[in-house]
């Protein structure tokens, strides 16, 4: 009698489709997880480079405010490149808002008013003149791109080249200052920092809003029959995010103040400085906050408001969009005013940080904000990008600039890396493109 065949097991699946498999019910974004890869090996790789300075509270606590006013920017690049559109002229814009803030309160104020330094309402004043004046430069942008028809590339290079013009002639070349103590807060130091006790507040309530938004979305998900992720694998995902949170709240706070400084605080608070020194925590830094903050409103702002699915629905397709009934240039133009608020929200960071305007402000700008939404996932194509993946992007970029620095490369070497970097990350969303077609 003919033997049956033996019946042969099934061949287990290998190590790297194991892992596939894990991210594809985890519903982890390949390239979020491909950035944050990246960014860990360049900071092991500067940290081992450098003697193990990089990873120093100090040069993280540097770095998060560096990368601050980038991203800020990086953000409402994304929905300008999202809308098949460029903006070119950011670093102009935070350059000519920042200076007239800066006259503001330096000149218009004192000079011309009469009007001391000190005032509490002086911060919050020169702060809406500025995101006004953004607004507005974003506005005429907007008008000419949207509705005169004119391309977005022609407009902003014409708006880089005219806004800087103007910083220029507002101060006849000159460095404005001082500013209002207050205002300065807003650009970090140890002084404008949360201090280590809100620090942990408030990473203590950003881990309850990550525990809470997965609940929810879980809950959602339940009600209206959608597939959810296994159970452990939502645990592991809160317990991640929640530790990185609470270790970049601890990285804060292991940065003290400067000895001199900390002693001044105590003299002034009557406190007895203990023989080690008097150790305080600096905390979370103003610009980290703000930039969060933004993040944060964007992210709501394009994946839950009607007008962020209006971007990426013009980007999809501009005339399937506009046949749709979505008032397409008035979702243009709102879109590059946007871009000139957030500018000048950087430009408020940036001018506190220096304690004062200079004509130089901004210069490039627009190259690192352009890279950090690129390298952040975001197509040129349209209709593809993340908030979340711009941020991520900016750290990266200026952690490449931050690392050099440490290593004492020259300026020409960090654009090089930069723009190596640039070119690499729209390289492979071409490849990644053209695969899925």
């Amino acid at each position: 009698m003919a033997q049956a065949p033996a019946t042969q097991e099934p061949a287990r699946p290998g190590l790297m489709q194991q892992a596939r498999s894990l991210l594809l019910k985890a519903e982890v974004d390949s390239r979020l997880l491909s950035m944050l890869v990246a960014l860990i090996v360049i900071w092991i790789g500067f940290n081992l480079w450098s003697g193990g300075q990089f990873l120093q509270a100090r040069n993280l606590w540097n770095l998060s405010v560096q990368t601050a006013s980038v991203a800020v920017m990086a953000t409402g690049m994304v929905l300008i490149i999202v809308s098949r559109n460029i903006d070119l002229s950011v670093g102009s814009i935070l350059g000519v808002t920042g200076m007239i803030m800066a006259l503001f309160q330096a000149e218009w104020l004192t000079k011309g008013l009469g009007i001391s330094l000190g005032e509490p309402w002086i911060w919050v004043a020169a702060a809406i003149l500025g995101l006004a004046v953004g607004a507005g430069i974003g506005a005429i942008h907007g008008t000419l791109v949207a509705y005169i028809g004119i391309p977005s590339f022609v407009v902003t290079l014409g708006g880089l080249l005219v806004w800087r013009a103007v910083t220029f002639t507002l101060a006849s070349g000159r460095t404005i200052q001082p500013l209002d103590a207050t205002f300065v807060l807003l650009g970090g130091g140890p002084r404008g920092s949360v201090g280590d006790v809100v620090s942990w507040i408030i990473g203590i309530l950003v881990c309850v809003a990550i525990v809470y938004a997965l609940v929810a979305a879980r809950r959602r998900r339940i009600r209206y029959e959608f597939p959810v992720r296994p159970i452990a694998l939502e645990v592991a995902i809160g317990a991640i995010a929640c530790g990185v949170v609470l270790l970049a709240v601890q990285t804060a706070n292991s940065y003290p103040w400067p000895p001199k400084l900390a002693t001044a605080y105590a003299e002034a608070h009557g406190i007895v400085e203990p023989s080690g020194g008097l150790i305080i925590g600096t905390g979370i830094a103003n610009p980290v906050l703000i930039a969060l903050g933004v993040g944060a409103l964007m992210t709501f702002l394009a994946t839950r408001r009607r007008f962020g699915r209006y971007v990426y629905s013009i980007g999809g397709n501009p005339d399937a969009a506009e046949l749709s009934g979505i008032n397409t240039k008035r979702t243009l133009m709102l879109t590059f005013v946007l871009m000139g608020v957030l500018a000048a929200i950087s430009s408020v960071i940036s001018t506190a940080r220096l304690m004062a305007a200079t004509n130089q402000a901004g210069t490039g700008a627009e190259l690192s904000v352009i890279a950090a939404a690129v390298i952040g996932g975001t197509s040129f194509a349209g209709g593809i990008g993340t908030i979340p993946g711009a941020i991520l992007g900016a750290l990266v970029i200026q952690s490449l600039v931050s690392g050099m620095q440490l290593l004492g490369f020259d300026n020409p070497t960090q654009d090089i890396a930069v723009g190596v970097v640039l070119v690499a990350a729209v390289g492979v969303d071409t490849v990644l493109r053209k695969r899925a077609s």
